[in-house]
C-alpha cells in the first residue's frame, strides 16, 4: 500500500512544474508522509568517512534540503549521512524561475537554482536545534553580489561550525557567476586556507565539478591533500550535455541525474589515483548496483538527489539493501574492502 501510494505521488508531483512539486515534496516529509524505515544498516554497511560513523555509505546530496527544515524526517528515511544546503552568509533569493527543469526522457534535471536560500544565520539556528541522529552536513556557498567569495566561504563555516558533522566548500555549482573560477589551484588553496582556519574541530570536504581536465583534477588533489580536507566529494553537476534527447536539454544550469554517472565516475576513479584523501562518489546513481561501481571506483561513500524525483524515498533503502548483497555477493565484510577494487573500469 505505502508503495502504491508514494508512486501516485510521484505521478501527481510530474505534472506540475518542478520547483512547485519540490516544495510540495518537502511539506509531505515534514508532515511524515513519506517512507521512514529508519538508517538502514548491518554490520556490512557501517562505515566511516572523515572520522564520521554512518550506518551505512549511502547519503542525501546537497540541495535537496536547501534550508535544513526536513532533517527529522530525513534521517528517517534510510539514509546514511544527510548534506544540506548550501548556505550563503546573507539570504538570497536565487536566479529567476523558472530554474528547474525535468528530462524525463533522460531521468535528469537541470537547474539554475544559483544558491536560492534563507541566509546562514537562520540555517544554522535549525541544525542546532536538530536532535541526535545519523550525521548531517552543511554545503557551504558563497553570495552571488560577493566582493569576496573567499570570505563568504569562511563566515558561513563559523556559524556552522559547532552545529554540524562537516562542512562541504561548494566551488562547483555552474550557476553562480566565476564561482568555478574558485576551482584553480591558487584560488582554491587560498579559499581552504581560510575556511580551515576557522572551522574549529569540523571536518571539511571539497566538492568539485565534473567537467575538469587531467591537469585540472591534479591540481585539486594536490591543493585538497596539502590543506587537509577531509574528503572530496565528486562530482556537481556537469554543464556537458552530451547525448541528451529531452526537451528541455538546451536550459542553461547544470545537468544532474542519470547521463551524469559515467563522467563523473571517471573523474571519481582518476582522483582515487591521486590522493589519499577519501572520496564521496556523487552523481547519476539510480540504482545499487550503480552506488556500487562508485565505491568500486574509489568512493569510501555515495551521494544522490536526482533519482529521488524519479524513484521516490523509498528508492534509499532499496540502495542500501541491495548494496549489503552486492558487497555479501563478492565476499567483502565492510564497505571499505571494496573501495577502489573496481577503478580500472572507469580510467
Amino acid at each position: 500500500m505505502n508503495a502504491l501510494i508514494e508512486r501516485l505521488g510521484l505521478t501527481a508531483l510530474r505534472r506540475i512544474d518542478p520547483e512547485a512539486a519540490h516544495g510540495l515534496a518537502i511539506r509531505a516529509l515534514q508532515a511524515g508522509l513519506a517512507p521512514a524505515p529508519g538508517p538502514v544498516t548491518s554490520a556490512r554497511l557501517r562505515t566511516q568517512i572523515a572520522g564520521l560513523d554512518l550506518p551505512n555509505p549511502v547519503g542525501l546530496a546537497a540541495g535537496f534540503d536547501k534550508n535544513a527544515t526536513a532533517i527529522a524526517p530525513l534521517s528517517r528515511a534510510g539514509f546514511g549521512f544527510l548534506e544540506v544546503g548550501a548556505a550563503t552568509p546573507v539570504a538570497q533569493p536565487g536566479n529567476d524561475k523558472p530554474r528547474l527543469f525535468r528530462l524525463t526522457e533522460d531521468r535528469a534535471a537541470i537547474n539554475r537554482f544559483g544558491f536560492n536560500n534563507d541566509g546562514a544565520d537562520a540555517i544554522c539556528a535549525r541544525l542546532a536545534a536538530r536532535k541526535p541522529g545519523i550525521p548531517v552536513g552543511l554545503n557551504l556557498g558563497a553570495n552571488k553580489t560577493s566582493t569576496d567569495r573567499t570570505a563568504d566561504f569562511a563566515r558561513v563555516m563559523q556559524a556552522a561550525r559547532g552545529h554540524v558533522d562537516f562542512a562541504t566548500v561548494n566551488v562547483s555549482s555552474p550557476n553562480t557567476e566565476r564561482l568555478r573560477d574558485l576551482q584553480g589551484k591558487a584560488a582554491l588553496a587560498a579559499l581552504l586556507a581560510g575556511v580551515m582556519e576557522v572551522r574549529g574541530d569540523t571536518p571539511v570536504m571539497l566538492k568539485i565539478a565534473p567537467d575538469l581536465t587531467d591537469a585540472e583534477i591534479a591540481d585539486v588533489a594536490e591543493v585538497a591533500t596539502e590543506a587537509g580536507v577531509a574528503a572530496i566529494i565528486a562530482t556537481n553537476t556537469t554543464l556537458s550535455r552530451a547525448g541528451l534527447r529531452a526537451a528541455h536539454k538546451d536550459q542553461a544550469g547544470g545537468l544532474s541525474g542519470a547521463p551524469l554517472f559515467t563522467p563523473s565516475t571517471k573523474v571519481l576513479a582518476r582522483l582515487s589515483t591521486l590522493t589519499d584523501v577519501p572520496l564521496i562518489g556523487v552523481g547519476g546513481i539510480g540504482n545499487a548496483q550503480q552506488a556500487y561501481d562508485k565505491i568500486r571506483a574509489g568512493a569510501s561513500a555515495v551521494q544522490l538527489y536526482t533519482a529521488l524525483v524519479y524513484g521516490g524515498l523509498s528508492l534509499v533503502a532499496q540502495i542500501a539493501q541491495g548494496l549489503d548483497e552486492l558487497l555479501a555477493r563478492d565476499g567483502f565484510d565492510r564497505v571499505a574492502q571494496a573501495v577502489g577494487t573496481g577503478r580500472d573500469d572507469f580510467l
